[in-house]
């Protein structure tokens, strides 16, 4: 099996350990462990930690990003600039991709985009050739994403046509971190304060940057109410005022203070010590659980052969003991075994309550509206209507996939507790079932028919004013009056109003069913689609727990077939053969023990490694 490593040594490389432990595994045959250990292999090569940036319209994030990088790559203005999420990330050449898909679904294609066409970037784009735009990837040789870190530029969210919080909550439970951006004009809002809880439930490191800190000098006090919101709403997120603009500056110049003044010295702290630090003690927890795991599964073979050979007494004792825990785990690796039929049952029951929720969500909203709209003319508020609608269905869509997660862990808590005569069993990453990245959930609410105009409504008038005239001046002609008179036109005008206001109200009616009508299709297409998204994203966790069980199920049984086999083996070996295989399986042992040591070891809390190229000159 190789040499034992020193597990009191903190210098031996993750990757060598990892290494030893797979030549273990490869050894005795467990390629369902090399599987498991390959791959936290390739996550330690490949640290990679995603950042999303998010905010609502017009907050300065793709300025921001720029400024992060120091390239001037997305494009910045006044009206809604990103149109389609853009990841960046590092590459030998500046290069950019669209990530494309046919409107209803199917295979996903990528076209190269021309860097210098990125600004010119829309949805009707003649690259997209008709299809839907997923992403828009970019590859930069920068030296902050050469250490791994990759950038999410996303559309901004709320208003009407505008990104929906869901789509951008999609990307979240994949992130590392997540930066959430408000200018330092006002307070932040209500519904920021709302995405900013959602996001929160979702990703464990996330920031407030309150950006735009040079355009307005009272950000101090904008920061200070900041802070008095987040405390009153109980989210304990740090905020980080900075400056894209006097960053830009900063490096431009070489002007170390403005670089200070720009706040990015505090942000790359954040990175350094939140994100990085954060994410090198996941990696090394989730790669030391699984030294461990392989570990004992090693162990349990090389444990049950050796005390079958030294002690055929206690080694006959052992194999019933390992043919009983045998028969039990078969059982449960059947179909039919208890934690297959509590997960069927519970993804079943989820399904049900998840589609209820979000019925019961989009029936709420929408009687909310019709009864906004009986009590008020659509005509006149009809944008308004438009931005409540939307903000709305997009904050009940968020919630419905918070309510998911939450639920799905649950379920995953309640799986695992029929292994727990296996020992500790980590739980899936439900998260990843969550991703709705490429399925955006958008609707458009219809426009109304505009209202008649003045020339319209004089005509109306006019027309029922003559039947007034008409009538009445007739009958005041037997009086010897003529037909038009005071009387007469006195009564015009009295029939003529009313038939004005009758008409008033007719088409005040219509366009009150029109409004309604038009409200029950968006949110109809909306539940449309967020129904389909919400199946879809069901059956990857579905897949994810059953998967993951699966294997929990797969490598006890393999563990305990192996330990039984080498039971039998042994109790059936030649005494002059006992001796030698007892020195091979001591020696294996020992390096199994050291391996379950130095997974222990590598729990222990780690300074972190220095950002390259965060921490520049001009940087603070």
């Amino acid at each position: 099996m190789g040499t034992p490593v020193p597990a009191s040594a903190p210098g031996v490389p993750l990757l060598s350990v990892l290494g030893e432990t797979i030549a273990a595994a490869r050894a005795a045959g467990r390629t369902d462990l090399v599987g498991r250990l390959e791959t936290a292999a390739d996550r330690v090569r490949d640290p990679r930690r995603r950042i999303v940036i998010a905010g609502q319209l017009g907050q300065g994030k793709s300025r921001f990003v720029n400024a992060l990088l120091n390239v001037d790559i997305c494009p910045v203005g006044d009206d809604a600039t990103t149109v389609v999420p853009a990841t960046l990330s590092h590459g030998d050449y500046a290069q950019a991709q669209f990530l494309l898909t046919e409107p209803r679904g199917g295979s996903e294609s990528r076209v190269p985009v021309p860097i210098e066409q990125i600004p010119t970037v829309d949805a009707r784009s003649p690259l997209a050739d008709g299809r839907r735009m997923l992403r828009l990837e970019i590859q930069l040789p920068n030296p902050l994403l050469a250490d791994g870190i990759v950038l999410v530029d996303t559309p901004g969210v709320g208003g009407h046509g505008n990104a929906s919080a869901t789509t951008v909550l999609g990307m979240v439970p994949a992130a590392d971190a997540v930066f959430v951006l408000s200018d330092a004009s006002t307070e932040i809002t209500e519904p920021e304060l709302a995405f900013l809880r959602q996001v929160r439930e979702l990703c464990p490191t996330v920031a407030l940057l309150l950006t735009k800190t040079d355009l307005y000098p009272h950000w101090r006090r904008v920061h200070e109410a900041n802070l008095g919101h987040l405390h009153r709403a109980g989210l304990e997120v740090p905020i980080i005022p900075v400056s894209a603009l006097l960053r830009e500056h900063a490096m431009r110049l070489q002007d170390a203070q403005l670089g200070q003044e720009s706040g990015f010295g505090v942000l790359y702290q954040f990175l350094r010590e939140q994100v990085v630090a954060r994410d090198q003690a996941a990696t090394r927890a989730a790669v030391a659980r699984d030294i461990q795991s392989a570990a004992e599964h090693l162990a349990l073979a090389l444990g049950s052969e050796l005390v079958a050979l030294r002690d055929p007494n206690q080694g006959a004792a052992a194999i019933r003991e390992l043919q009983a825990a045998k028969a039990a785990a078969e059982d449960l690796h059947r179909r039919t075994a208890a934690w297959q039929q509590t997960l069927s049952d519970g993804i079943t029951d989820l399904a049900s309550d998840v589609d209820h929720d979000l019925r019961d969500r989009l029936r709420h909203l929408t009687r909310t509206g019709e009864e906004w709209i009986d009590e008020h003319d659509p005509g006149r508020h009809w944008d308004a209507i438009s931005e409540w609608l939307t903000g709305t269905v997009d904050s009940a869509l968020a919630d419905n996939l918070l309510w998911t997660h939450k639920r799905a862990i649950e379920l995953a808590e309640h799986v695992a507790e029929h292994f727990i005569h296996f020992g500790a069993v980590d739980l899936p990453d439900v998260k990843s079932g969550l991703n709705a990245e490429d399925n955006p959930i958008s609707g458009t609410l219809a426009d109304l028919e505009p209202d008649i105009g003045f020339a319209s409504k004089l005509l109306v008038g006019m027309r029922g004013s003559y039947g007034g005239v008409l009538m009445v001046g007739l009958a005041s002609t037997f009086a010897g009056l003529a037909m038009l008179n005071p009387i007469s036109i006195g009564a015009g005008v009295i029939v003529g109003g009313k038939a004005f206001r009758d008409d008033k109200q007719a088409r005040l009616a219509r366009r009150r069913v029109e409004a309604k009508n038009a409200v029950r299709r968006f949110v109809d297409d909306v539940a449309f689609q967020a129904g389909k998204e919400s199946k879809d994203r069901l059956h990857r966790i579905h897949r994810a727990l059953r998967d993951h069980y699966s294997g929990v199920a797969e490598r006890s049984l393999r563990s305990l077939e192996d330990s039984l086999r080498a039971a039998q083996e042994a109790a059936t070996m030649e005494t002059a053969r006992r001796t030698e295989r007892c020195t091979v399986l001591e020696r294996q042992l020992r390096f199994v023990a050291e391996l379950r040591r130095y997974a222990d070891a590598m729990q222990q809390p780690i300074a972190a490694a220095p950002v390259r190229g965060a921490l520049g000159t001009v940087s603070g």
